[in-house]
């Protein structure tokens, strides 16, 4: 009889072993589990470290650098200047450093009036949407294709609408509809500040009308029936539902526009060539006119690192600001 309740209990424990998993493999599939995501991600991470992390390191090297169209070929044997291409950039005083500067205003003038309209413009067209019609499907999509369209292809289209002479800008406001005494010069001069900010928003505005539609659609139309029967016009509903409702929406919205903006590159270019005028100087073609134009790399590169660290302190305070804004909001 005891020989056969030891035996039992001898069996218990073999099963119980058995079925117990052992801690190491338990351990095992947890690491595995875990540096899964890692793993997925690792083609991700050296492919940014490949396309952005290590042109934005040699960028920095060559800022310390005196290097110019002799040292192009080896710019490693280009001789150290330290903060020498730094000081000729911030020295406000100088030729290059005023450029500089009057590019930078200019940039943010720009790039502030840009970001304005392409928010406005892109709000009220998808608020304005927001409502069943006939036709609504086809407005939507005419909306979008300045936005598809190819930026090349686009802002050619523009250049030969600008055009003095034979343009159709030129031929609505001065032959057809009389508001200016005779054509006018819209790719030099003065007129180029306008003409660039033109262009920007009509290919600007539909992606914060794309990205404002969306958000749109998180809104619960309960809320606008409630509002509507105590009595809430329109303009009551917007103020006090659709842009409280869309604030998180209009934060990433306006940093992006923000930092497309400010960086862009393609528009100016194909608009004025390698040579803006004064008043279209922004700063993304000044960079440019300085590394490759005039050939003194070192210089570009010391441009380019200070208006990266300007964009990075302006982004830090702008999701500071609008993080302290969503909890006072949350209270």
């Amino acid at each position: 009889m005891t020989s056969t309740v030891t035996t039992d209990a001898a069996a218990r424990r073999e099963t119980s072993t058995a079925a117990a998993p052992d801690p190491r493999r338990r351990r095992g599939e947890r690491l595995r589990r875990a540096g899964l995501p890692y793993l997925l991600l690792l083609p991700a991470l050296v492919l940014e470290l490949l396309v952005h992390l290590v042109p934005m390191v040699i960028g920095i090297v060559m800022s310390f650098k005196e290097l110019t169209q002799f040292y192009i070929r080896d710019w490693g044997t280009a001789p150290w200047s330290g903060l020498g291409n730094y000081k000729m950039s911030v020295d406000f005083d100088a030729p290059v450093g005023d450029a500089l500067l009057h590019s930078f205003f200019v940039t943010v003038t720009f790039t502030l009036l840009s970001v304005a309209l392409c928010w406005l413009i892109g709000t009220v067209a998808a608020v304005c949407m927001q409502d069943t019609f006939r036709g609504r499907g086809l407005l939507r999509a005419l909306f979008l294709i300045p936005y598809a369209l190819p930026v090349y292809a686009a802002v050619i289209t523009w250049v030969f609408m600008f055009q003095h002479d034979n343009g159709l800008v030129n031929h609505v406001l001065h032959d057809q509809l009389h508001l200016t005494d005779k054509p006018s010069f819209w790719l030099i001069g003065d007129n180029s500040f306008y003409a660039l900010l033109v262009v920007s928003v009509w290919k600007g505005w539909p992606f914060a009308f794309l990205i404002v539609m969306a958000g749109l659609q998180n809104i619960p139309r309960e809320l606008y029936e409630a509002a509507a029967l105590d009595g809430a016009g329109v303009w009551q509903q917007l103020r006090r539902i659709t842009l409280p409702s869309l604030r998180p929406v209009n934060q990433v919205l306006v940093l992006v526009l923000f930092l497309w903006t400010f960086n862009d590159f393609n528009t100016p270019y194909v608009l004025f060539g390698r040579a803006a005028p004064e008043a279209a100087d922004l700063i993304s073609v000044h960079i440019y006119q300085a590394s490759f134009v005039t050939w003194n790399f070192g210089t570009g590169s010391a441009m380019s690192v200070l208006l990266l660290l300007f964009l990075l302190v302006v982004t830090a305070v702008y999701l500071v600001v609008t993080s302290r804004g969503r909890r006072s909001a949350d209270v």
